[in-house]
């Protein structure tokens, strides 16, 4: 699921596309700082989140932002259809369930396991991010990717309250339909119109870097070999 809807998202190629998806999100995070000046200290997650499945590469999609509770039983059941619409038909395609759970005590309850982990997969959702928790490990989809606050047993009186508003998971703010970069470090907002110069970016952060890297596992560095490097840095723009 790496191919993009032309038609709901023009402004990004399936050659840009690939690109970010080659990136891991720390590397994003460094170019979109550059890039995107206003964006350095917002836009990603600040705490850490427990990543259920690290071997798995990068994902990349579009938001679907929902909220949900687990501490107490709810006045009336989910509208289930609805919800499940939203996360099949809401937006563009691939998806993330970006998931705030806010319960006093978030986590208390798990919405993610070995059921909805298929049916959200099925409906072309590549992961989630939530500051709530996840169970069943071991029997959920394999390709679905899970940046959980925590691993709990229960799944409680877990219910969705809404969805396609804004939410706010562990210190990061997304909107319906936000482009979302993640892997096993976290996950950051990518402004679409960002994508290209994050991917041009990126290439000159990794080749600077490169320099420095390369220059440390030789014999014989030095801080003088540190400086030469450093020089060689700033003839990369």
């Amino acid at each position: 699921m790496t191919g993009l809807s032309a038609e709901l998202s023009p402004e990004l190629s399936p050659r840009i596309w690939n690109a970010l998806l080659a990136l891991d999100t720390p590397t994003v995070c460094n170019a979109l700082e550059v890039v995107n000046p206003g964006r350095r200290a917002r836009g990603f997650n600040i705490r850490p989140f427990v990543c259920v499945r690290p071997s798995l590469p990068p994902i990349l999609g579009f938001a679907r932002t929902v909220r949900i509770r687990a501490a107490h039983k709810p006045a009336k059941r989910m509208d289930a259809d609805g919800y499940y619409s939203y996360i099949a038909e809401g937006g563009p395609t691939p998806s993330i369930a970006i998931i705030q759970d806010v319960d006093d005590t978030p986590g208390y309850g798990a919405h993610w396991g070995e059921v909805n982990t298929n049916i959200h997969f099925g409906l072309g959702c590549l992961g989630v991010v939530t500051n709530g928790s996840v169970r069943d490990i071991p029997d959920s989809q394999e390709k679905f990717q899970m940046l959980a606050g925590m691993i709990n047993p229960s799944h409680a009186f877990v219910n969705v309250v809404d969805w396609g508003g804004d939410v706010n998971v562990h210190g990061m703010e997304v909107s319906d339909a936000n482009l979302v970069h993640a892997d096993m470090h976290g996950a950051v907002v990518v402004p679409a119109g960002d994508a290209e110069a994050i991917v041009e970016e990126a290439a000159k952060i990794m080749a600077r870097e490169r320099i420095v890297i390369e220059a440390s596992q030789k014999p014989g560095f030095n801080m003088g070999k540190l400086r030469e490097a450093w020089k060689g840095q700033t003839e990369i723009h």
